[in-house]
């Protein structure tokens, strides 16, 4: 399925995100980053966003979480069109970004205390979401005591803990090794369908993209575009044997294609 400015097929699904004709242009206008996007995102999916460098994938997630503007088009957000960063929508980057001088819980606990005075209920969440990704014993560490994969951890319930339903996720764990990169895909689909949160997740990696979503979205070369949505029909839990199957290997051979088609 190769189409130009696709759209996900939802059916009659409540749509969270949606984009029509969305660009973005750097330096004056002389670098087209993203152009012509359009896609409607339905509540509770999985969104991947796969493609080569600079295909626009991170600038179309920022433009969803209202960090940068769009140069033509609009984005809208549980039907409202998106100005600047909103509380509903919370954003995970490659770096875990805690604060070293934090515990883990502290760091959790953040984004609650930007915007209002901590309650009990709110460290019990804190603890509750620690505990969900794994690190119920670690609650009183620093961030020097945690390796990477336990630090991206610890920034996921950091995201979790903003309490909102739009999830964006930019290569959270491109910098890891591929063991540690597998068990937190793996904990990561488990929490997302816990907490029954929308999904959009940027990766170079198209096993990863495949194995986490409900549909991948296929970007050119810049000046980026969505070439493609490739729909994955596995059911879910899916084990990582999943990825040595038939099946499986047959969807990435089809964004190969698609991919080798727009080089």
């Amino acid at each position: 399925m190769n189409m130009q400015a696709a759209e996900a097929r939802v059916g009659s699904d409540e749509i969270v995100v949606s984009g029509r004709n969305v660009g973005k242009t750097f330096a004056g206008g002389s670098v087209v980053a993203l152009e012509g996007a359009n896609f409607e995102i339905p509540k509770g999916s999985f969104i991947s966003l796969v493609g080569p460098s600079g295909c626009g994938k991170s600038t179309l997630l920022r433009l969803i979480s209202g960090l940068i503007e769009p140069s033509s088009g609009d984005v809208t957000v549980h039907g409202t069109k998106v100005t600047g960063p909103r509380q509903d929508i919370g954003m995970m980057f490659q770096k875990a970004t805690l604060l070293d001088w934090r515990t883990a819980i502290e760091n959790v606990l953040l984004p609650t205390e930007m915007t209002r005075k901590v309650t009990k209920a709110d460290q019990k969440h804190a603890s509750d979401l620690l505990k969900l990704v794994g690190l119920k014993d670690f609650r009183f560490a620093f961030p020097s005591q945690l390796s990477g994969g336990m630090q991206q951890r610890v920034a996921l319930a950091r995201l979790l803990q903003t309490g909102a339903d739009l999830l964006l996720l930019d290569e959270p764990f491109g910098a890891l090794d591929e063991f540690t990169r597998e068990r937190l895909n793996v904990e990561l689909m488990r929490i997302v369908g816990e907490v029954g949160a929308t999904t959009i997740f940027v990766t170079h990696n198209i096993a990863e993209a495949i194995y986490l979503a409900d549909h991948v979205y296929v970007m050119t070369p810049r000046p980026g575009r969505i070439a493609s949505v490739v729909d994955v029909p596995f059911e879910r839990p899916r084990p990582l044997s999943l990825q040595t199957s038939l099946e499986f290997n047959q969807l990435v051979a089809q964004v190969r294609e698609i991919l080798g088609e727009d080089h």
